[in-house]
């Protein structure tokens, strides 16, 4: 067989924190780009720097911050062991919380730009005909910026799905916890088992020029529904 019960344990667990990442970020980022396109507030420049951040930081800088931040003398780790949830490092849940932090970008940028090429005249009708704020929200802007919610879940889910040097320093090696399918392959590679590791970076390729295939098409629609 050409995958091992660890490979598919962790192509496994890598597409349960792409999943669960992919969802935390568009409830998260969806909200943050509907700010940062609609403020006018000299804080909304801070707020889009720091969102971006990730974009420019090596993996390996954000890794050891992190840790810092949820080990032991950390701010969250001592909210977490306050609590009785014991530390983060090393953990799942770990993993998950700072690969939104790390895939934030990718999911909030599409999302404004989204926001801003609808413009200000659907949501001024909507005021007009009396909608509140939030039901504008719901039911006229989300609505209208669809393939922009579509084109960042499929980045957010496809960056998470990539990463190495932040799951490895914040999560390790550990089997069916923290080995993701990058640590899968460095491993194969380091015990010179290319043929295992050829099978799962195969698999990362075809899966990636299906991510860039499937957003080509989008901005095709999105290119089409504007010209109409």
């Amino acid at each position: 067989m050409p995958l091992d019960e660890n490979d598919l344990a962790a192509v496994k667990l890598t597409f349960e924190l792409a999943l669960s990442v992919t969802l935390i970020l568009i409830l998260l980022g969806t909200p943050i780009a509907w700010w940062l396109s609609k403020s006018a507030s000299k804080l909304s420049s801070t707020v889009g720097a720091l969102v971006t951040l990730p974009l420019f930081l090596p993996p390996s800088v954000l890794g050891f911050y992190m840790l810092l931040v949820l080990g032991p003398h950390g701010v969250v780790g001592w909210l977490t062991q306050t609590v009785g949830l014991g530390l983060l490092p090393f953990t799942f849940a770990g993993l998950v919380i700072t690969s939104v932090l790390y895939s934030l970008p990718f999911v909030v940028q599409p999302i404004r730009d989204g926001f801003v090429t609808l413009g200000r005249d659907p949501i001024e009708v909507a005021y007009t005909l009396r909608a509140g704020y939030w039901d504008t929200f719901f039911n006229v802007a989300l609505p209208s910026i669809r393939p922009s919610l579509i084109t960042a879940a499929v980045l957010g889910f496809a960056h998470t799905v990539g990463e190495f040097g932040v799951v490895l320093m914040i999560g390790g090696n550990i089997p069916d916890k923290t080995r993701v399918v990058s640590v899968q392959i460095y491993d194969h590679v380091e015990a010179m088992e290319y043929a295992q590791a050829h099978w799962l970076s195969g698999g990362m390729v075809l899966f990636c020029f299906f991510v860039l295939l499937t957003l080509n098409r989008l901005d095709h629609k999105k290119r089409q529904a504007y010209e109409h």
